[in-house]
């Protein structure tokens, strides 16, 4: 561990600070989008969006790849598929009377196979292992300033329509009744959920990703009585999960990515039994 906080201290030597900084920043996004993913119980609608990426992805390498347009990052296909996921998922599933599972599930498969066809074609197989496993160690300074940007995006979207988004995330029916336009906020949030995701394939990739929106906002929900509570638990706890996450992979010669996301599932795991034990302990002394 030492020796990790050497190298970030290091001058010279800048991809692991950048990675840690990135880190860092993503979890202020992920701590706030995450609680309203756990709130609303959009897990699994966050798992597709991030999969369905794959498929914006795939055509970005196969137009730098086939047509040779260099300019088009794949990201922006990234961006591009997941905002139309999250907007077909929640158009469908609010006006075509579709059940929201199969909605995702249909999305979910879609983007993979139309990703996985377009990376065969444009022979981008390495190209796609940074985004399917994450590539937090080769973040750049222009990467560090987009999550920034993104973050004050978020910080703001929560404080000006927290209301509206905790009365969406707890009771839909009761904030149509307040004159809430539920429908439009639900879109809001999918959409931000969407954009969060992308940034997060660059930390840990898309197989990854939705272990690190969900687990650390999941682990602050068994602390925090409030909302905003259990977001400022889960920036915080996010955070230590990627900074001990990389100490880790770095003094262990591990992949950053998964080490991060195996912490966060232990921390989850740790949290959940330890919790159902002590509930078992309680609920036996109180019957004797």
């Amino acid at each position: 561990m030492a020796e990790f906080f050497d190298l970030i201290r290091n001058p010279d030597i800048t991809f692991m600070r950048y990675a840690l900084v990135a880190g860092i920043l993503s979890s202020i996004a992920m701590g706030i989008i995450g609680t309203y993913v756990v709130a609303r119980r959009l897990t699994y609608l966050a798992g597709a969006i991030a999969h369905s990426t794959l498929g914006g992805i795939g055509a970005g390498l196969y137009l730098r790849g086939v047509p040779g347009w260099q300019a088009f990052d794949p990201m922006y296909g990234a961006v591009a598929a997941a905002i139309i996921s999250a907007l077909v998922i929640g158009l469908v599933s609010l006006y075509a009377k579709e059940r929201e599972d199969t909605v995702i599930s249909a999305i979910w498969v879609v983007g993979m196979s139309v990703g996985i066809i377009l990376l065969t074609k444009a022979s981008a197989g390495n190209d796609a292992m940074s985004y399917l496993f994450g590539s937090i160690l080769f973040i750049s300074r222009q990467d560090i300033q987009t999550i920034a940007l993104f973050d004050v995006f978020v910080v703001l979207a929560a404080i000006v329509f927290h209301n509206k988004l905790l009365a969406v995330c707890f009771d839909e029916e009761f904030a149509r009744l307040r004159g809430i336009h539920s429908r439009l906020f639900y879109l809001l949030l999918l959409c931000i959920t969407a954009l969060a995701v992308v940034l997060l394939v660059r930390v840990v990739g898309i197989i990854m990703v939705i272990a690190l929106l969900s687990l650390p906002a999941a682990v602050a929900g068994n602390f925090a009585i409030r909302l905003w509570q259990m977001m400022v638990l889960a920036i915080i706890i996010c955070s230590l999960v990627v900074t001990c996450g990389l100490a880790i992979s770095y003094s262990g010669d591990l992949e950053a990515g998964p080490t991060i996301v195996l912490l966060a599932g232990v921390v989850y795991l740790l949290v959940a039994v330890g919790k159902s034990l002590l509930r078992t302990c309680f609920a036996g002394k109180t019957g004797q």
